[in-house]
């Protein structure tokens, strides 16, 4: 059977990067070193959720077909993974946009500035933007601060609604050393209306200049709802005044951004925050209320909690992962934070609210149709904390098999060691902490990650995806994992991928680099699941 892959770039590719692979069907083309680039920050096969500097010698794929005057294509290549939600991290595709935008290229950097407007949608982005183009200013011996790169920035403030436009400048003022008041004076922006006027009129001289400007005139509806909401923001920053903060809050929906550090003591003020607060930021900020005595034994605010996180149509909403969930339930049963002396007694209702919604957020997870055989390797200890999401390896395997085998309609799992293999039962009505206690029981010395593939064969099993969970890199048997899947691969007429994930470990080096269907994830976070998705249904 023929491997499915990426959408190919308009020009034909180069092919893979050793030359005896050239031609071959598996072979890792330009194409897709792009999209892994763009999908995950490295064109390598291998995911790494330690986060590293981006740079025209981590994009070398990205630079020739810019240098072949392909750039058109490459923007629009963003375009696509990007507006998908292809891409688990989004400054990739602003580098690979800066880049464009650098080039001589006179339609590659039209084209880049045009998708400036649709990608950068929060105020972070484009100052990342802007930084990569200052960075690259030097080694591609181009000038920065054009005409087009002015039009682009201006045409982006001038583009929002003025109190949308209000409630970003005032909830990000600066990232990547760069602020909203460099920008506006950079570009020369010349605002499209009276109401954006006034916001930059409050970006560069202030709230006291707005202040002597508009306070005593007639102002227009759009303006006056303007003035009143950067009033407010300005009033909560200088307040003591405890119920105020909170009136300005529950009026203005101000955010936690929008409000200063010494507010955030106060139980009250978090109570306000609380009802506008988003699923994801809720999960985040539990251990912090419960500290702070704000969600109390019994309180109706852990009440409001334990609905909000066990609905469904919010999860749905949000999309919320089953793993997103268990972190949160995770680092909040732990009852201290990553770092500082934040502690706190975790609420027993909390608690089982979170193990209720990581089972509701199983339907949040949509198929992919494949066939799955998921390899948990138990011959070390499973108790280490895997790299990028504080949570333990064993918790990480048992969650992600769950939830394979319980989406996924032809998924089995295997829990494995050099002593053998056992399944390992999960059924509809399978918990978390039953699929656990399966892994922990059967603990042995010695691994080789190559055994489910072999039992794949010898079982007459036919698998799409091969997914093995481990903690860092482990010794070879008597077969090597990418020799196995090769040979399962011609005996079985199938294109079968391989993913290893080392939960503890910065480096693995199990997938051949010059094989697409082969992946290494070192460590494991919420956008690895991601990762593993893209790579599942061939977009990376």
């Amino acid at each position: 059977m023929e491997p499915s892959s990426p959408p190919e770039l308009k020009t034909q590719d180069q092919g893979c990067s050793s030359p005896d692979n050239a031609g071959h069907p598996w072979a890792v083309t330009e194409s897709l070193r792009l999209c892994r680039f763009l999908c995950y920050g490295s064109e390598s096969a291998t995911y790494s959720t330690r986060e590293r500097a981006l740079g025209p010698e981590s994009a070398l794929a990205l630079m020739e077909l810019v240098q072949a005057s392909r750039g058109c294509e490459v923007v629009e290549e963003v375009k696509r993974l990007s507006l998908e939600g292809k891409t688990v991290r989004p400054n990739p595709a602003l580098f690979a946009l800066a880049v464009c935008s650098q080039h001589s290229d006179a339609r590659a950097k039209q084209a880049a500035f045009r998708a400036l407007q649709e990608l950068c949608r929060s105020p972070g982005q484009l100052f990342t933007f802007i930084q990569y183009k200052k960075e690259l200013k030097d080694g591609l011996c181009c000038g920065m601060w054009g005409r087009s790169l002015r039009r682009a920035v201006s045409d982006w403030y001038n583009s929002q609604d003025a109190l949308s436009l209000a409630h970003t400048v005032t909830r990000c003022k600066h990232r990547a050393g760069w602020s909203h008041q460099d920008l506006l004076r950079l570009s020369h922006m010349k605002p499209a209306n009276d109401a954006i006027a006034l916001i930059s009129k409050y970006v560069m001289k202030g709230w006291k200049v707005v202040q002597e400007t508009y306070a005593d005139k007639e102002n227009s509806e759009e303006l006056t709802k303007v003035f009143a909401y950067l009033e407010a923001v300005e009033k909560a920053k200088h307040s003591t005044d405890e119920l105020e903060v909170v009136h300005l809050i529950e009026e203005y929906r101000l955010e936690r951004e929008q409000i200063l550090t010494s507010h955030l003591k106060s139980k009250e003020v978090w109570k306000a925050l609380l009802k506008e607060m988003s699923v994801a930021a809720l999960m985040r900020h539990l251990g912090k209320m419960t500290a702070d005595k704000v969600l109390m034994p019994g309180s109706p605010e852990v009440a409001a909690v334990c609905e909000r996180i066990q609905d469904e149509q919010a999860l749905a909403k949000a999309k919320t992962h089953p793993f997103s969930v268990l972190v949160a339930s995770e680092n909040y049963k732990r009852g201290h934070g990553k770092r500082g002396k934040l502690k706190w007694e975790p609420n027993r209702d909390i608690v089982q609210a979170l193990d209720c919604a990581l089972s509701k957020s199983l339907s949040n997870v949509e198929p992919t149709g494949k066939r799955f055989v998921v390899g948990v390797d138990v011959s070390m200890c499973l108790h280490s904390l895997a790299l990028g999401s504080s949570v333990s390896s064993v918790a990480v395997a048992a969650a992600m098999s769950m939830v394979i085998a319980r989406t996924e309609p032809d998924a089995e799992v295997l829990i494995f060691s050099e002593e053998g293999l056992v399944p390992c039962a999960i059924s509809a009505d399978t918990s978390l902490i039953q699929v656990t206690a399966q892994l922990v029981q059967v603990q042995s010395v010695g691994t080789d990650c190559a055994l489910p593939i072999q039992w794949a064969l010898e079982n007459d099993k036919t698998v799409d995806v091969f997914i093995i969970f481990t903690n860092n890199e482990t010794h070879f048997g008597s077969t090597n994992p990418t020799e196995a899947l090769r040979t399962y691969r011609e005996k079985v007429a199938v294109f079968s991928k391989l993913i290893v994930c080392g939960m503890t470990t910065n480096g693995l080096s199990v997938a051949d680099p010059d094989d697409r269907g082969m992946l290494d994830i070192c460590g494991f976070d919420s956008r690895a699941v991601d990762v593993i998705r893209n790579f599942v249904l061939d977009v990376i």
